[in-house]
């Protein structure tokens, strides 16, 4: 029969285990996002992050804008993005990462994932000024293997990859970061891929204080997301409660072993000085 002390040993190296199982399904994940953009060229709103189990799709293209991605595209704030992504998966990971990122800025953040539930990954921000493009992934990107090994450490985002949500008439009155947003009006069209608009923006004066100028070409990188993953431990709940109860009654018994085996005289039990 084992011992009290190779018991407690045998637990206590049971919580190890647990906790290299539990933390191997959980990895932080640091995202850095920088924009690429020449100097007074586009700038971004800030960037609406998702990981997931692969089963959230924000928009299509050649179809209508939803009232999540209309979120995104129109004024930037994505709440409506990140709402519908935790009604379709409430397990899943969200943020938002930095503020207005213009050009050459960078921002990171950092989101403890687990792998094992949410390996896909999905990504939407508003490009400015416009009056709905945007910056997206219009299918979950898998970013884990069944391991929790990351299969993607940087994503580039060129003009050819922004959206343009239909959902807004182009008017540089009515354009964020240029005009005045709350004028827009709507165009009732699909999602598609549009960036030469941008151009019928130069000469203006941004919100940030300098003159717009768009200096795009096709093909050109405008944004990055780059992702680095390192372990942490989480032990399962139930798990480490059992064990760390298991600990306490073992310890409870070795005391009561101990003091079985060395009683204190009778006199000091009770309280008096032994002789």
């Amino acid at each position: 029969m084992l011992s009290s002390s190779r018991l407690v040993l045998l637990l206590a190296g049971a919580t190890v285990l647990f906790s290299s199982a539990a933390g191997a399904q959980h990895r932080r994940i640091t995202a850095t996002v920088t924009n690429l953009a020449p100097s007074n060229s586009i700038s971004f709103a800030p960037l609406h992050v998702g990981f997931h189990n692969g089963t959230f799709d924000s928009f299509n293209i050649g179809q209508v804008a939803g009232p999540g991605i209309i979120s995104v595209a129109e004024g930037g704030s994505g709440t409506q993005w990140l709402a519908d992504l935790a009604a379709i998966d409430p397990t899943a990971t969200r943020g938002t990462i930095g503020g207005l990122l213009l050009p050459g800025q960078s921002a990171s953040m950092s989101f403890d994932v687990n792998v094992g539930l949410n390996r896909y990954f999905s990504f939407a921000n508003m490009v400015v000024p416009s009056n709905d493009f945007f910056l997206g992934n219009d299918r979950p990107l898998q970013l884990f293997n069944s391991s929790g090994d990351l299969m993607i450490n940087s994503i580039l985002q060129s003009t050819n990859q922004i959206w343009d949500a239909g959902s807004e008439l182009f008017d540089p009155n009515a354009a964020a970061f240029v005009g005045n947003n709350d004028l827009r009006s709507a165009q009732n069209s699909v999602v598609a891929f549009n960036f030469a608009e941008l151009a019928g923006f130069n000469g203006l004066t941004t919100g940030a204080g300098y003159v717009f100028d768009s200096q795009l070409a096709a093909q050109q990188n405008v944004y990055r997301i780059d992702l680095s993953s390192s372990p942490i431990t989480v032990p399962e709940p139930n798990s480490a409660a059992l064990v760390s109860a298991g600990l306490l009654v073992l310890g409870f018994m070795a005391r009561r072993k101990r003091t079985a085996a060395h009683p204190l005289p009778f006199s000091t039990i009770r309280g008096q000085p032994s002789a």
